[in-house]
């Protein structure tokens, strides 16, 4: 191996972790979000008074504990604060499970890189006897989605069909929250982008080809990519465009953000339209829970765990099931393997759930039996 750094100008494992960054210049939401995890074991690397070249097999265990739960916790967890204000932390709580599995790959790439570089001499998640398992971060299927007949709840709660309060009186700064966050969430369910590509869209984004509209987006990897725009989201647009006072359809050198704050003008980042999300919801699982509805525990209990990925995850499953065939799928994903975008189909599970059903403890009668063979006719 070269001399210690010999393959890169760094002094120190901050500067070290810096130049790896660098590599992922190209995609900022990414690039913060590997800065957080190499932030937080850089961190708890200077508790105990370590390098990044002195981590070992164990380390790895005690630092996943960490992450699990950061203590002492005033010292670790605290609300979303700028890096340079008295009062941040690095985390906001314990990471879940999944979390942990994230970081840990986000770590292990880090370190494959770092010894390339010459600047460590071994990667010691190379070591973890269950590798696989835990840094593998692919599952067999999506499972963060919104199943079809509560995302319908939800859309009716977004347009006032199942709201528990009333709207008489509203302001209009109020009325236009509402029809933002009903655009956000069309925008997302319709053409399934992520929480960076609808922050950074424009309106001239949206334009016209043949008599065709399609939307042009800037993907991962900065790779460019046109979208087929279907009606829906046509007429969602629209209308959100008579809010701001605009024409109906956008022109291609209209640069304005397409998300905008409250002075109708400025555009909003992905922090906050990422809090924007969540807020609609947690409120909206707040307005079912009142209702006490029964069985709708299950659905509460989605609503608070979902995140804006969720959305995605959501659009790209529902158009799986109405049919849209996978190379198309793929294509709106703008996904480069057909077996990533394939996470997405449920048929086979339905198909094996419906299969295992003929399967029981005691014998059914003949009409049951009957029914069962009709329906495997049928299929």
């Amino acid at each position: 191996m070269a001399e210690r750094g010999g393959y890169i100008a760094a002094r120190s494992d901050t500067e070290a972790v810096g130049e790896w960054l660098a590599e992922y210049r190209a995609s900022p939401r990414t690039q913060r979000a590997y800065r957080r995890e190499a932030q937080r074991l850089l961190l708890w690397l200077a508790e105990r008074s370590m390098t990044l070249d002195q981590v070992r097999r164990d380390h790895l265990e005690a630092f996943e504990a960490f992450l699990a739960d950061p203590q002492p916790r005033s010292r670790w967890v605290g609300p979303p604060r700028p890096r340079h204000a008295d009062d941040w932390r690095p985390f906001r709580g314990p990471l879940s499970p999944a979390s942990r599995r994230q970081s840990l790959v986000i770590l292990q790439s880090m370190y494959a890189w770092l010894v390339e570089a010459g600047w460590v001499g071994h990667n010691p998640f190379r070591l973890m006897r269950d590798k696989r398992r835990r840094l593998d971060n692919r599952r067999a299927g999506i499972e963060r989605y919104l199943e079809a007949p509560l995302w319908e709840w939800f859309w009716g709660w977004l347009n006032g069909a199942n709201r528990l309060s009333t709207e008489e009186g509203a302001s209009s700064r109020e009325r236009y929250e509402e029809a933002r966050r009903r655009f956000i969430f069309g925008f997302a369910y319709l053409l399934a982008p992520r929480i960076a590509e609808m922050s950074a869209a424009r309106m001239g984004d949206f334009q016209r080809r043949e008599g065709r509209w399609w939307w042009s987006v800037v993907g991962k990897g900065g790779k460019l990519a046109s979208i087929p725009v279907p009606p829906d989201m046509l007429l969602l647009l629209k209308e959100w465009r008579e809010v701001l006072g605009l024409s109906p359809e956008p022109q291609p050198d209209e640069a304005t953000p397409l998300l905008r704050a409250l002075d109708g003008k400025r555009g909003i980042g992905d922090n906050r339209l990422y809090r924007l999300i969540r807020q609609a919801f947690a409120q909206a699982a707040d307005d079912l829970e009142a209702g006490e509805e029964e069985g709708a525990r299950g659905w509460v209990l989605r609503l608070r765990q979902a995140t804006p990925h969720w959305l995605r995850h959501t659009a790209l499953t529902h158009q799986a099931q109405a049919g849209v065939e996978l190379r198309y799928l793929a294509a709106t994903a703008r996904h480069s393997r057909l077996d990533t975008t394939a996470r997405y189909l449920h048929a086979e599970d339905e198909a094996w759930h419906w299969q295992q059903s003929r399967h029981g403890l005691a014998e059914r009668d003949e009409g049951q039996a009957g029914a069962d063979a009709a329906g495997e006719e049928s299929v």
